[in-house]
């Protein structure tokens, strides 16, 4: 269910690490003496301690203290949206696992605005969840850090930050066997639509489209690189530019299976066909691809592995930074067919 989510807290909170490092002291003692179910100790260590606390303004966030100490046997998922199909694929996996730990899931939906992320995990947090999984990780937005400076659980899914623990998949490896296949069946003008800068799943697939095509000593046309989001309406628009191309692409590499789907409905309004005129592959694999008129190739993610390596490492100590990487797999289809004769 989507949770309703409140005002965004302040970004200005004090933490036990700005306590620690005004004291002198590691977070863990912070933590201890700041304690109150613990004897208090009168040392000195012990009155800096506390007078940086009050001095600095700092309230113990009770709600991160009690994901520490207790169990409630939920869940927090945090998806842009469930109209996405590949999100709703993930959180689906994510119910499914946690539910053969005994455990339950509840899903807040953002639709990737960093702001209401703040304010979903907040509610969440605040309805005594054990731990958080985020699908919504921005290269552009750190509250993740935050959240686990405050001893909050949280894991990513899909997309990784670089300092908080993820689940993802090869999303490099994924961009690489896309664009080889297309190379290997002679193509060179090999359109790619890109997807948003700030998700780190779409800028491993495009630096595997790059790798590929340097591999190969092919030069990358400029005019070929095309951002969008990722919707079918922007796979539309971003496919209607390349294909108004003087040198129009021989093939599309779309990073999301929605634009590959918008694509495909702007290279069939432009009078052309797939692949006879234009190739075509997505990525991710969802179920709609196999079945239109002209099954997709596409790139398939492993998200029953994603949601299980989640929900271990929530429950895990796991460094920071730490990736569990699951390997996407080439699934051919009717999309992609050797680069056409032009006369």
């Amino acid at each position: 269910m989507d949770t309703e989510v409140p005002a965004n807290r302040s970004k200005l909170r004090v933490t036990l690490h700005d306590v620690a490092r005004e004291a002198g002291v590691s977070k863990s003692t912070v933590s201890r003496m700041l304690d109150e179910r613990l004897p208090q100790s009168d040392s000195p260590k012990a009155r800096r301690v506390r007078e940086v606390a009050q001095r600095l303004g700092y309230v113990r966030d009770l709600s991160a203290a009690s994901l520490r100490r207790g169990s409630t046997g939920q869940i927090g998922v945090i998806v842009p949206r469930l109209t996405d199909t590949v999100m709703a694929m993930l959180y689906e996996a994510l119910a499914k696992a946690a539910a053969q730990n005994g455990q339950f899931t509840i899903v807040a939906t953002t639709d990737d605005n960093p702001d209401a992320g703040r304010a979903a995990a907040e509610a969440l947090i605040r309805r005594g969840v054990d731990g958080l999984i985020l699908a919504t990780a921005r290269t552009d937005d750190h509250f993740t850090d935050e959240l686990r400076e405050r001893g909050v659980p949280v894991v990513l899914a899909l997309r990784h930050n670089g300092s908080s623990p993820a689940s993802i998949s090869d999303d490099r490896l994924g961009g690489y066997l896309a664009t080889r296949h297309l190379l290997d069946l002679g193509h060179r003008r090999i359109g790619l639509i890109t997807g948003p800068s700030y998700a780190t799943s779409a800028l491993g697939r495009v630096e595997g489209y790059r790798k590929a095509m340097e591999e190969a000593g092919v030069k990358i046309a400029p005019e070929l690189v095309a951002p969008s989001s990722f919707s079918i309406e922007s796979g539309e628009e971003v496919a209607n530019a390349l294909l108004a191309l003087k040198d129009r692409p021989t093939a599309i590499f779309a990073v999301n299976d929605n634009t590959a789907i918008g694509a495909l409905s702007a290279i069939g309004k432009a009078g052309l066909s797939v692949p006879d005129d234009v190739s075509l592959v997505g990525y991710n694999d969802i179920p709609i691809v196999s079945r239109l008129p002209t099954p997709l190739t596409s790139v398939r993610v492993p998200f029953d592995q994603i949601a299980a390596s989640a929900l271990r490492m929530l429950s895990e100590e796991v460094p920071s930074g730490f990736n569990a990487v699951a390997t996407p797999t080439l699934i051919p289809r009717r999309s992609t067919a050797r680069v056409p004769e032009r006369g």
